[in-house]
């Protein structure tokens, strides 16, 4: 898809709050007074990639959509604007994965990765592109990538091809803290899963799965059992999935077991991890560990989650 006619830099859109060069000492410049962020969207097409115009910061080259953040605007939020200003990118059209932050002190740069839950165009929307391109991730490496994208293209397209899953022993978490949750077992699972949306939302530090990222969405299955079954779902807002940045994070998915919850987390793990998926199951059961640790997944006991669920919130 390129563009109709050539353009040049008068085509540009208006320049933003932080559209200017930042000087590091050593002589290098980056665009951005207060860092930049750019998106990296993914769906079973490849990755959505920007052939940029020769007149830009490396120009000829390719990479991510993205651009200068504005003042007091989050990575999130100004990787999402300008993907939507660029390449017609829809946030209703993306769900949160990871943000991985290059970050020099005097400027930072941020990918941030979604997963497009739906096909859409991409548009050429200013001057700054030859093309926009979906590329094949096996292909992606091929092309004359900007060099920023080229140094981080290994870690972002593992990311890509292995997202990572939560699997939640529900029982075996609500049952870890003396709370009187026997009282009302369906009542501290319905808790549980307000929680667990709350996290979602608010994404986990990377350090706590063990990935080479700043923070991170992964899907979050919940098995259910017995009483517990009869919790509702997670309440609002959470359960509308819309974060302040505009970009929704995953839902959280509930698996109400009809039999004994080990069998069902068993298989969820199992499904998950053969699809290539990153399989964390959170449990404390010894016998269900090496159960799913045998298929290549790894294991949490639920005082790690509840150090997580614990923490204070953070403002977006």
């Amino acid at each position: 898809m390129k563009a109709s006619k050539p353009v040049g830099p008068a085509a540009r859109r208006p320049h933003g709050s932080g559209e200017a060069w930042v000087s590091a000492p050593d002589g290098r410049t980056f665009w951005g007074t207060f860092g930049a962020a750019g998106l990296l969207v993914h769906d079973d097409r490849g990755v959505l990639l920007q052939h940029r115009v020769e007149w830009s910061h490396f120009g000829g080259t390719w990479g991510l959509p993205g651009g200068a953040r504005h003042e007091g605007e989050s990575a999130v939020r100004g990787a999402l604007r300008e993907a939507e200003e660029e390449a017609g990118v829809p946030s209703d059209a993306v769900v949160l994965e990871f943000t991985s932050v290059f970050d020099l002190e005097i400027w930072s740069y941020t990918t941030v990765g979604v997963r497009a839950t739906r096909h859409f165009d991409a548009v050429i929307g200013d001057a700054e592109s030859v093309e926009l391109r979906w590329v094949p991730l096996d292909e992606v490496k091929s092309l004359p990538l900007h060099p920023g994208f080229a140094a981080r293209w290994p870690v972002l397209k593992d990311l890509v091809e292995n997202p990572t899953s939560l699997v939640i022993d529900a029982a075996n978490v609500v049952g870890s803290r003396p709370d009187g949750w026997w009282k009302d077992r369906a009542g501290a699972a319905s808790t549980l899963l307000d929680d667990l949306a709350g996290l979602s939302d608010a994404g986990f530090a990377g350090s706590l799965l063990d990935l080479e990222v700043d923070e991170y969405w992964p899907s979050i299955v919940a098995v259910l059992e017995g009483e517990a079954r009869g919790a509702r779902d997670p309440r609002e807002p959470h359960s509308a999935r819309s974060r302040a940045d505009g970009i929704p994070a995953p839902t959280i998915g509930i698996d109400r077991a009809e039999g004994g919850g080990d069998e069902s987390i068993v298989e969820k793990a199992v499904s998950q991890r053969n699809a290539g998926s990153r399989v964390v199951v959170v449990t404390a059961d010894a016998e269900l560990r090496s159960r799913v640790e045998a298929h290549g997944c790894a294991t949490r006991a639920p005082g790690w989650l509840r150090s997580i669920l614990d923490r204070p919130p953070v403002a977006p």
